[in-house]
């Protein structure tokens, strides 16, 4: 499955490691048969404004038809975007994703008037409404999240004008992802042999695996040079999408950027800062962990492009992916049978695009719309990173598996505070798995190597990642500009104080802003960084507790998005309005590190 050299085309890649998009559309032609429904569909819905409050039959009618109208427009997009990232420079493609993105467009704007309306009727005729119609009892939640949302919420002519300007001012990410998949150019390096390595995005961080020092500096120059060529039109484009968060938040009266992104999973700010403020406070295991690293590699000097390499000298091990796969299975056993035989089914049927090809997407997602199974795109390599990215991607998969067939459409989806906590749990339990069954010392140090690398990536790093937003977004929310050179400053200078003294802190790490897709989704990351905690605390309750926790986290992804994460995640056992996961999350650090310090002594 891996190459060197150029890369393959899509048609090159075997018909088993393709997903089958198949599912989802036969054809292109059906594609196009409900695009014209869902257009037909948005007129229908406009044909409700200034009606909602005639009676409660006229408002379940509204509710329903625009569940269906929304889930139709989700086929539709997810179709065409899936199909674009399997080769971002097919034309055909690149056209359907507009024509999909248009009419998100169009659809937003159709339903524009539908909340303002509902929150201009009195609270007793609401009442009122959901006694007359037991339809509506579905609607329960859906409507509370809706009355949350009132002082928020703008006339029904300012909200379609928002609607309408959606397509227009998503410009900044799409901009940066035909950059950053299309259009960017990697230099190529010689590997260990002498033998030309283009660098990609998927090989990058092999690249910086390999135990060839000469091989990782040249690999990290060389990738962050293409970056600096572009640094004044990545510079601009991050600049404007948080303009356009603070546009968001100053238009519906939010305090700030970050409490407008905070609001829609009802996340108190609190959490956010306790988040900074404790990882700040224990910077000191981060510290004592890159001293560790540069120690074990025997450097006079540790640099950024050290970071990835095992700490283990001299270990091989390739795991192709059907072995990644059996290692998944054997892993999540915890899990339950329902649980493990669902997750194998879909390893073998069509829900994983599996290789890297030219023009593909890079990166790992799991997607896939309503009404179908899950998709996983990956560009898997043979290493241990992607066995976990495998993992964590099929996370996601189940946890979208069970909430989309035990929820209606309005309750499937789980908001993304939650997510990470489903990927994160699949990756722990196949780490204390592979733990306990692996006898070889080299490889138990590569996995405890491993496991801190997770908290190093997931917890520090995410948390790193979310205190540049937030100074970067208070910035412009006080009138200053966000230059190349200020963006480059401050990106070294947060470097400096999470890696702390034992790392050399290159200049080239400067530029790293510049190729992050989650700045475009503002005040995601720190997701990760919550996420992680929570499954770490889920994980050590399924292993010590075993059928009531495991009963608890099945209710749990099940429940899709019909609670409010922080009460969601309590039904599993964790509360994170309070910093103790976190806390505990780096307990468990620094009881790892302890375990590779013995095994290294």
């Amino acid at each position: 499955m891996e190459r060197k050299g150029s890369l393959p085309g899509r048609d090159e890649i075997p018909d088993e490691y393709k997903w089958q998009l198949e599912d989802v559309y036969e054809s292109n032609e059906e594609w196009e048969q409900d695009f014209q429904r869902a257009q037909n569909m948005a007129g229908e819905v406009e044909s409700y404004r200034g009606r909602l409050g005639q009676s409660a039959r006229t408002l379940l009618e509204a509710l329903e038809l625009a569940a269906r109208l929304r889930e139709l427009n989700e086929k539709v997009f997810v179709y065409a975007r899936m199909r674009r990232d399997e080769d971002n420079t097919n034309t055909f493609y690149q056209a359907l994703t507009d024509r999909a993105e248009s009419l998100v467009a169009r659809i937003q704007a159709a339903l524009s008037f539908m909340v303002p309306e509902i929150l201009a009727l009195p609270a007793e005729v609401l009442e009122r409404y959901r006694r007359q119609e037991t339809g509506l009892e579905l609607y329960d939640f859906a409507l509370e999240e809706i009355s949350r949302q009132k002082e928020h919420i703008l006339s029904p002519a300012e909200e379609l004008i928002i609607a309408q300007v959606g397509e227009v001012i998503q410009a900044p990410d799409s901009i940066f992802r035909m950059l950053n998949n299309a259009d960017i150019t990697f230099p190529t390096i010689l590997d260990e042999t002498g033998t030309g390595v283009e660098i990609t995005h998927g090989r990058y961080t092999r690249l910086l695996e390999s135990s060839d020092r000469r091989m990782r500096r040249e690999a990290f120059t060389a990738f962050y040079s293409s970056y600096r060529g572009l640094k004044n039109t990545l510079a601009a484009t991050i600049s404007s999408s948080v303009k356009k968060d603070v546009f968001y938040a100053r238009a519906r009266k939010y305090p700030s950027a970050l409490q407008a992104s905070l609001f829609e999973d009802n996340i108190p700010s609190e959490v956010y800062d306790n988040l900074i403020q404790t990882v700040r406070e224990h910077l000191g295991l981060m510290h004592r962990y890159t001293a560790m690293r540069k120690r074990l590699l025997g450097v006079a000097e540790l640099h950024m492009y050290d970071l990835h390499v095992p700490v283990v000298k001299d270990i091989l091990w390739e795991i192709p992916y059907p072995e990644a796969a059996v290692m998944l299975r054997e892993g999540l056993a915890p899990l339950g049978k329902p649980y493990v035989e669902t997750m194998s089914k879909g390893l073998e049927t069509g829900w994983l695009d599996l290789c890297e090809s030219k023009g593909k997407s890079s990166g790992a997602y799991s997607w896939g719309p309503y009404g179908t199974h899950p998709y996983v795109l990956m560009n898997y390599q043979n290493n241990l990173s992607n066995v976990f990215t495998l993992a964590h991607e099929m996370g996601h998969a189940m946890h979208s598996y069970y909430s989309h067939t035990e929820q209606p459409y309005i309750y499937a989806h789980y908001k993304i505070f939650t997510a990470e906590v489903a990927s994160t749990v699949n990756e722990c339990l196949l780490m204390e798995h592979l733990l306990q069954t692996v006898g070889e010392r080299d490889k138990q140090l590569y996995l405890l190597n491993h496991y801190l690398e997770q908290f190093r990536g997931t917890v520090f790093r995410q948390t790193m990642f979310a205190e540049f937003e937030k100074i970067i977004h208070q910035r412009v929310e006080t009138g200053e500009a966000l230059t190349p050179d200020y963006l480059s400053e401050l990106y070294h200078r947060l470097n400096i104080d999470y890696h702390g003294p034992a790392m050399v802190v290159d200049q080239d790490i400067s530029l790293e802003w510049a190729r992050i897709p989650h700045f475009y989704s503002a005040f995601y990351v720190y997701k990760y960084a919550t996420g992680f905690s929570a499954a770490a605390a889920i994980t050590r309750l399924i292993l010590t507790e075993g059928e009531p926790a495991l009963s608890n986290y099945i209710s749990f992804l099940k429940k899709g998005g019909s609670d409010y994460p922080l009460d969601l995640l309590k039904t599993a056992g964790v509360d994170l309005s309070t910093p103790r996961p976190v806390q505990e999350g780096l307990q468990l650090f620094s009881q790892l590190l302890d375990r590779l310090e013995a095994l290294t002594a």
